[in-house]
């Protein structure tokens, strides 16, 4: 009975139970230094969820899987720039 209450509550004053209808899952934690890919310069979560991936204990989010090629080529190249964009 409470919880029907609640949920008609919620839906009468608009509490949220439900996020937002403009927020955008991108797959970026909030606390992560950087909002662009570190390989194409493109938006994380622009074109999606964005794809992580994690290189010696740093992970790293790039926009999408195809730019795991790239990144695979100089990883350490791309974790020294996520890991100084953190000091900042």
């Amino acid at each position: 009975m409470k919880l029907t209450l609640a949920l008609l509550s919620s839906l009468l004053f608009g509490v949220g139970i439900a996020p937002a209808a403009d927020a955008k899952d991108t797959g970026v934690p909030a606390s992560y230094p950087l909002k662009k890919c570190i390989i194409s310069d493109e938006e994380l979560g622009g074109m999606g969820k964005a794809f992580k991936v994690t290189y010696e204990g740093t992970d790293v989010y790039l926009c999408c899987k195809s730019c795991l090629k790239d990144f695979n080529k100089e990883p350490t190249k791309y974790v020294a720039l996520v890991k100084a964009a953190v000091k900042k």
